[in-house]
């Protein structure tokens, strides 16, 4: 199974936070899962950081490669998808996650309610 996680879920993975789900955490700790994260998702884990509004690891980059998580890079043909999707969900960033995850035939790893009206899997984080 591929896996995109969001910002929420990858923090707490990467904090060991008992807020995420166990059947997510097994998930993403399973070796024959594929666990990606969107270059969208580090570009806003960044700018929060930068501005103070969370703490994020200082070498995102280098912290995902730890895990053996791929970065997936933002391409034209996602973001033309992401404009085009049905504005059920505004954030930029998730709408990007959305249309990652319908090109890749992925399930979003997400707590976030607002991924549901669209046709992508969802695991509970």
């Amino acid at each position: 199974m591929i896996l995109v996680l969001d910002a929420h879920a990858l923090l707490w993975w990467l904090r060991d936070d008992p807020t995420l789900d166990r059947a997510a955490r097994a998930s993403v700790a399973d070796p024959a899962n594929e666990v990606l994260v969107s270059a969208a998702t580090v570009w806003e884990l960044e700018i929060k950081r930068e501005l103070g509004k969370l703490q994020a690891p200082d070498d995102l980059l280098g912290v995902l490669a730890d895990e053996e998580f791929d970065c997936i890079p933002v391409v034209g043909a996602d973001a033309v998808r992401a404009a085009r999707l049905p504005m059920h969900h505004r954030d930029p960033f998730d709408r990007m996650i959305l249309a990652q995850a319908l090109r890749l035939d992925a399930v979003i790893v997400s707590r976030d309610v607002a991924f549901d009206p669209y046709d992508v899997p969802v695991l509970r984080a």
